[in-house]
């Protein structure tokens, strides 16, 4: 089999992978300074924003305050979100729920008319109603509206089923040295064909999104395979915080359910956590009850199957009015029934699973990574926002928030000359001539257990024994994935797996460094909080804890 076929560059204003409502609303921006290429692994509406149930929040309503969604966030953070970063957002919400409105975004209102007051939600953590919802189809309403305009606009292409390897410094291309580290684009490889091309700009923005499917079990998409974060650190990117794993408390445990969410905002409205003796169980955790913050939620619901030997616990909307149940959320409903459940007539099993990273690569309040010429959007970035712990829907505004400071930043920057430069060395892709396919057997064993080592070892309660088995056998899986990746042909399931193993090493890593509990990250041996706050930073070739990530004995970056 012959090797990848590395087809021509090809040059925009502006490159942007991946296709969720960070990335399209930045596009939708940016376009009115130049040309923008977005590039998305599958489908471009395949994306953890179109899984989002719950909504957007913002402080719109004439009862809430500015300084109550900031408190809230703070609150949820656990000592470490940006302050002043999370005020902008906050006073910018209702600028950015009127853009949306104007893309013709269509949220619920009281009594259905356009000029109605909003209707809206609650969920764990805020103080006021203030979660913004088009009934329990948000993010799909949201990302259908901005891919329509994406479509329509004649500066933005969108290139479907395209995956990025890796990116491109001006280092790699003979820039001057000036632009050595200067990420000016990024290798994409064509999932249909197999052939590879390196798209080039004056602008690189990850919004790649999450890393769910690191865990067994997850309430992501199969997209969510942290390509963003392994890319940026193999390019010499700082990341931040990657211990803080938010575990969503409800998806529906059914053995033929993959993993599917069940809805903060149905806690909202007034659903109870009960156990299988029907007792309502979050009173004894936290005076907040069943809408306490996520991590407080996830962690009592994990006690409580510990102590019983339960394999799930139950959401209870039985004593919920029958017909507001099903009007408010005809997507759960329909989607529960498909198993057999009545979600407004029966209990609804229910476990945590991984649903968002709280860290990510570092970002100033621009948006910026470290990297000259890359900026990060979306749950790919960590921007001071969410801190130890994620605020219900604020992820929504944070991206909408982020899109709109990173077009602004990346406007200036300068046009790069690189139609003059040699273009890429062979061993970005790879090592060796006549690669052959990778074993499928071993990709799906390692890829199955880079899963099974996470959700066992470094799930909800960590303790460093647990975590040093996980780092031993995260880099055994490694060296055999970076053996297939160097010497088969380059496929969309090697690189991904690739990209898994290494982001699983570096969360390890981090939750190894962090000598205390705090918001996501619960360890048995630090079970305590330290009095002062402080951010767990990792990037290519540093140590942390005495250990540094693994890494192949030879690399392009070497």
């Amino acid at each position: 089999m012959s090797p990848n076929t590395l087809l021509d560059p090809v040059h925009s204003r502006y490159l942007v992978l991946g296709s969720g409502i960070a990335g399209l609303q930045f596009a939708l921006l940016a376009a009115r300074n130049g040309t923008v290429r977005i590039v998305t692994k599958k489908e471009s509406s395949e994306s953890n924003t179109n899984y989002a149930q719950g909504g957007i929040a913002a402080a719109v309503s004439p009862l809430d305050e500015f300084d109550l969604h900031v408190q809230d966030t703070l609150t949820a953070g656990a000592g470490l979100c940006r302050e002043d970063i999370v005020r902008k957002m906050v006073e910018a919400g209702p600028r950015l729920i009127d853009r949306l409105l104007e893309h013709g975004v269509r949220f619920s209102r009281e009594d259905g008319s356009p000029g109605a007051p909003f209707t809206l939600g609650r969920e764990g953590g805020h103080s006021r109603r203030r979660v913004l919802h088009c009934r329990d189809m948000t993010g799909r309403e949201i990302e259908q509206r901005l891919l329509d305009a994406c479509r329509t606009h004649p500066n933005i292409t969108l290139e479907e089923h395209h995956i990025g390897l890796e990116l491109i410094r001006g280092d790699q291309i003979g820039l001057e040295q000036d632009s050595a580290a200067r990420v000016v684009g990024a290798v994409v490889l064509d999932r249909r064909t197999l052939d590879c091309r390196a798209y080039l700009a004056d602008a690189v923005v990850l919004a790649t999104g999450g890393c769910g499917k690191v865990y067994a079990y997850t309430s992501n998409p199969d997209i969510a395979t942290g390509d963003g974060l392994a890319m940026a650190y193999r390019a010499g990117a700082e990341l931040r915080n990657l211990e803080f794993v938010q575990f969503h408390p409800t998806c529906l445990y059914h053995p033929d359910a993959k993993s599917f969410l069940i809805s903060e905002a149905v806690r909202g409205e007034g659903a109870v956590l009960i156990n299988h003796r029907e007792e309502r169980f979050m009173t004894r955790y936290h005076p907040q009850a069943d809408l306490a913050p996520r991590d407080i939620v996830a962690r009592s619901i994990d006690q409580e199957m510990k102590n019983s030997g339960d394999p799930c616990a139950y959401l209870d909307l039985r004593h919920l009015p029958r017909e507001a149940v099903l009007a408010r959320f005809p997507n759960l409903q329909e989607h529960c029934a498909r198993f057999g459940i009545d979600l407004a007539g029966e209990p609804v099993p229910v476990v945590p699973a991984a649903h968002y990273m709280c860290g990510g690569v570092a970002v100033d309040g621009d948006g910026r990574s470290t990297l000259p010429g890359l900026y990060v959007v979306g749950e790919t970035a960590c921007t001071g926002v969410h801190g130890a712990n994620r605020l219900a829907s604020n992820s929504l505004l944070e991206a909408v928030y982020f899109a709109d400071r990173v077009a602004t930043a990346a406007a200036q920057e300068p046009e790069q000359d690189l139609g003059t430069h040699s273009l890429l060395d062979p061993r970005m892709l790879g090592a060796g001539d006549a690669r052959q396919a990778p074993d499928v057997m071993v990709l799906e064993h390692d890829w199955d257990l880079v899963r099974r080592v996470m959700w066992d070892y470094v799930g909800i309660v960590r303790d460093r024994e647990r975590l040093d088995l996980a780092l031993g056998r995260l880099r055994a899986i490694r060296k055999t994935v970076e053996e297939q990746y160097r010497g088969s042909l380059v496929s969309p399931d090697v690189a991904e797996l690739r990209n898994l193993g290494l982001v699983a090493e570096l969360i390890v890593l981090c939750a190894r460094s962090r000598r205390e509990s705090r918001g996501l990250h619960y360890t048995l041996d630090y079970p305590n909080l330290l009095d002062e706050a402080s951010e767990t930073v990792i990037r290519r070739g540093m140590s942390l804890e005495g250990e540094s990530c693994w890494e192949p004995e030879s690399g392009y970056h070497d």
